[in-house]
């Protein structure tokens, strides 16, 4: 699901091997991050990692966007935030920036460098 929302969000194969990928879920992230995962039939069709001040990850399912998951797990991350968080997401992911503008994250940033080697954007929501 991960990988594949990754890969369909910016129109790039994913460079890292499988494996590599699920030891990141599952050792690296949580070190810094809280992971909540939205599952329907037992079946994970969405993850958000976020802590208090940052969001990390946010991911739907292909199958299942637009349904208001991602809603549902930002929410949360902002229940749970200091009144702000930041996050990044691509300039090619339009969907991503409309997604985050329509839930209040502004533009405070962007050309941070990363290891697609692709522009991003970076946002800001503080609690109003």
């Amino acid at each position: 699901m991960w990988r594949a929302s990754k890969e369909q969000a910016i129109g790039q194969n994913e460079i890292h091997s499988f494996e590599s990928q699920i030891d990141f879920l599952n050792n690296i992230l949580p070190k810094e991050f809280d992971i909540d995962l939205a599952i329907i039939d037992k079946k994970v069709v969405g993850m958000i990692a976020y802590n208090e001040s940052e969001v990390s990850q946010l991911y739907i399912h292909i199958e299942y966007q637009r349904m208001g998951i991602g809603k549902i797990l930002l929410e949360k991350a902002k229940e749970q935030s200091r009144g702000r968080l930041t996050l990044y997401t691509f300039e090619v992911n339009e969907k991503a920036q409309r997604f985050y503008e329509k839930h209040g994250f502004k533009i405070i940033g962007r050309g941070h460098e990363n290891e697609k080697n692709l522009p991003d954007i970076q946002y800001e929501w503080i609690f109003e």
